[in-house]
């Protein structure tokens, strides 16, 4: 296990786990944490890595932004702290891993997003979801771009203009997570849904993460013109056509290192 100040990374044969270790303040998402955590995941995206867990420490796994670095800040400090945090978003769905969120207790605002941001999320039973910035006097802009392409257009706004919190089987239900298990089975559904996820061919599946995310926002007729250029092209690669020839010849595939 390395440290980088409040965040773990640890490895486990395949997979690697990455843990937000800031309880002190319910995790929540100051700057130097934002940084951090996006060079844990640049490391790993580096790695033979299959796939990563982003997990938390402590009772609550993200309060969202840390309002210590807001309060009082210019609108440049600002708006540059906000491009910091959609930069980790964005750098998450760019890893060629897939990255699984193991969720308890509350996510909130840009912990919310966090969850949203990665390519599937698993909660306990016991954990929680807002954006709540509805109730108050910040709307939550940005972490409803991430949540309102997971649960679509009115249960988003009933998040966002509410600010009520939801449970974790209400999260499942709308798609913002997928699954909500028992909490003391947390950790293994988490590690079987990262098993699932991860089979097959490593440099296929990058490939087929980063296609996934670029025409999922596109207009259907340019998401097929963009998704038929790319799974043609990929039909040339060892890894498709080793897939192929063990189709036909009824054995295991054998991926090309």
């Amino acid at each position: 296990m390395s440290e980088t100040t409040d965040v773990l990374i640890e490895r486990d044969g395949p997979y690697t786990t990455v843990t937000m270790n800031r309880p002190r303040r319910r995790n929540a998402l100051s700057r130097t944490f934002l940084l951090q955590l996006t060079d844990a995941f640049t490391e790993i995206a580096g790695t033979d890595a299959r796939g990563v867990i982003l997990a938390a420490d402590g009772p609550v796994f993200s309060a969202g932004h840390d309002f210590a670095d807001m309060a009082g800040a210019s609108h440049a400090d600002v708006r540059d702290l906000l491009r910091v945090c959609t930069t980790l978003m964005q750098t998450i769905q760019s890893v060629p891993q897939v990255v699984i969120a193991r969720v308890h207790g509350l996510a909130t605002a840009a912990g919310c997003q966090l969850v949203a941001s990665c390519d599937l999320a698993v909660a306990a039973e016991s954990a929680a979801f807002a954006a709540p910035g509805g109730k108050g006097g910040w709307f939550c802009h940005t972490p409803l771009v991430a949540i309102s392409r997971n649960v679509g257009r009115k249960r988003a706004a009933e998040m966002a203009l509410t600010g009520d919190t939801i449970d974790a089987a209400t999260a499942a239900d709308w798609g913002l997570i997928n699954y909500a298990v028992p909490d003391d089975d947390l950790g293994k559904a988490t590690l079987a849904l990262l098993q699932r996820a991860t089979q097959g061919s490593p440099r296929s599946k990058a490939l087929g993460k980063q296609a996934m995310y670029a025409q999922l926002d596109r207009p259907e007729s340019d998401a097929y013109a963009y998704s038929v250029e790319v799974m043609a092209a990929s039909s040339q690669t060892p890894e498709a056509q080793e897939g192929m020839r063990a189709f036909l010849d009824k054995r295991r595939p054998e991926w090309p290192a």
